[in-house]
């Protein structure tokens, strides 16, 4: 009961902050069904900015993660929960399915990292369920850094101005081979690293 009080607490005091953001948006939301990458470290202001479109977010099943869950369901999400260490095999069916009904979200680098390192799992769904891939960079105009969590999470301040910057849809062949697939991988890393200003 203390625990669930917690979460509701945390929810509710980053819904708050969050209603106050400003985002402006380079590019063009590709429209669903579609798999939305971005990094773990900075993803308040993605799931907060796609909150209206009744997606669905994968999520670890670790304590912080039952924090975000709560809070991304208080925002409309249908959750899924699992990871590439835990029920793997099982979250990514869930993910294969949910991505050709509507958006699905996902930090290719979560839930333990290593930082800005682009796990298959994102581009693997894309390619089974034949929807196109977008990533998602984020720059935050004012924010606090966790520096000594392993994602380096920034939480944006109140009132701040946030950019996302959306690459082009990534589209991977029905035929691709299992080297084009890590390609794409290598590719997509790439790109979102560029987005998000990360040298």
């Amino acid at each position: 009961m203390a625990l669930e009080f917690k979460y509701r607490l945390a929810s509710r005091l980053i819904s708050i902050i969050a209603s106050t953001w400003k985002f402006s948006i380079t590019g063009v939301k590709t429209p669903k069904p579609a798999i939305i990458a971005f990094w773990h470290g900075s993803m308040l202001p993605v799931w907060k900015y796609f909150a209206n479109d009744k997606p669905n977010a994968v999520v670890s099943q670790s304590k912080d993660g039952a924090i975000l869950t709560h809070l991304l369901q208080s925002w409309g999400y249908n959750v899924l929960r699992g990871s590439s260490s835990k029920n793997s095999k099982e979250v990514l069916t869930d993910m294969q399915n949910s991505a050709k009904n509507g958006y699905l979200l996902i930090t290719p680098d979560g839930p333990r990292g290593p930082i800005y390192g682009f796990k298959p799992g994102a581009i693997i769904a894309a390619h089974r369920a034949e929807v196109p891939l977008q990533l998602c960079g984020v720059n935050i105009d004012r924010k606090h850094c966790f520096e000594k969590s392993w994602d380096k999470f920034l939480l944006p301040l109140p009132f701040t101005r946030i950019n996302l910057c959306l690459s082009e849809p990534i589209i991977i062949p029905k035929e691709a081979t299992r080297e084009e697939i890590s390609e794409q991988i290598l590719k997509s890393e790439n790109v979102l690293n560029q987005l998000s200003g990360v040298d």
